[in-house]
């Protein structure tokens, strides 16, 4: 387990440790309204030095959905090489079934969250049905409404426990945002499923089954959980996810947690407030943290770098002259023969 972690001026402190970048998008990105000031830059200087560039979000959107919603906000296509979600994983689990955790779900789904839940099965053999009873398992993306009272689902829930109904989780959120409004997050409904002895798979960040994801795209381009890193703005969801997988994590202040590193003016309050924050998530330390995802310093160009204990020199040839004496002058000096010595004669 990390026990430290080193302040960063910017994402070009860690360029040069790391070849795959595992990256969230709301909080560090963008805000849902535009891209932060930096972002492009910063994503630009990663993909000049072939650094491998991933998307991470929980959202219910397919890969490409998600695309075109970035695209929205600023953010081109080629700044990055591929977008991995929660709800593109469900879709093409369910599509194909042939990944040991969707294996045997079968086509008949009850579906919580219709809104959300019915593009994922478009493209998918799945048929919702209205009763928990008919189902081969059960899809919890959401709620339509705003439910205030959980309970309201129980008797729904125990039956599916008692039909043996697997469930699959999108997002472990309790809450999700909508307008002004907040509505019951899929989290809470699966949390309630397990209480009454149901079997639930949870997809999204911080379980495994997204990061394993991102692990298997990197290691086709040759890049292995030691030489990544996650970078998130949340605590819950980036850190402690990327941790369980062994992959180091750089935390964004910037993002959920800014409320609490808002009084923080220097490096030792910085310390101080991040110590407090990681004994609420199980003493899990990011191994960086940097305020927000920019690029920060430059850095000297080292691909043509070469260092010298790398190069050999060039032994002269015959009749050649050497690199050090090419074009001097050679100039012979002209021996002056010696003086012989005087000696005494005895008088």
């Amino acid at each position: 387990m990390n026990n430290t972690t080193k302040f960063c001026q910017g994402i070009s402190d860690i360029s040069d440790t790391y070849m795959g970048f595992i990256i969230d998008q709301w909080g560090v990105l963008h805000d849902g309204k535009k891209i932060y000031d930096g972002v492009q830059e910063c994503l630009q200087e990663l993909k000049g030095r072939h650094k491998s560039i991933i998307l991470i979000s929980n959202t219910t959107s397919l890969a490409k959905e998600n695309a075109e919603y970035l695209k929205s906000l600023g953010l081109e296509d080629d700044a990055y090489d591929h977008i991995v979600t929660s709800g593109e994983l469900i879709s093409q689990g369910l599509q194909n079934q042939d990944e040991s955790l969707f294996k045997g779900f079968g086509d008949k789904c009850y579906l919580f969250g219709r809104k959300a839940g019915e593009p994922l099965l478009q493209h998918t053999d799945v048929e919702i049905v209205d009763d928990i009873k008919d189902a081969s398992f059960m899809l919890i993306a959401g709620v339509d409404e705003a439910v205030i009272d959980i309970e309201r689902y129980a008797s729904i829930l125990k039956e599916g426990v008692r039909h043996g109904v697997k469930a699959v989780c999108i997002n472990p959120d309790s809450h999700s945002l909508l307008g002004a409004s907040y509505l019951m997050g899929p989290g809470l409904i699966a949390r309630r499923y397990q209480d009454f002895g149901g079997i639930v798979h949870y997809i999204g960040k911080p379980h495994s089954p997204i990061f394993y994801e991102c692990i298997k795209l990197l290691q086709k381009d040759d890049v292995y959980p030691a030489q990544s890193v996650m970078i998130g703005d949340t605590m819950a969801h980036d850190i402690m996810g990327a941790q369980y997988v062994n992959i180091d994590t750089c935390l964004v202040k910037s993002g959920m947690h800014a409320g609490v590193f808002r009084n923080a003016e220097n490096p030792a309050d910085v310390d101080r407030t991040l110590d407090v924050l990681v004994t609420h998530y199980n003493h899990i330390r990011p191994r960086y943290l940097v305020d927000k995802f920019e690029w920060g310093k430059a850095l000297p160009d080292r691909k043509h770098k070469v260092h010298k204990k790398h190069v050999r020199r060039k032994k002269p040839e015959d009749g050649d002259a050497s690199d050090k004496d090419a074009g001097r002058k050679v100039v012979k000096k002209r021996l002056t023969p010696r003086k012989p010595k005087k000696t005494e004669t005895s008088k």
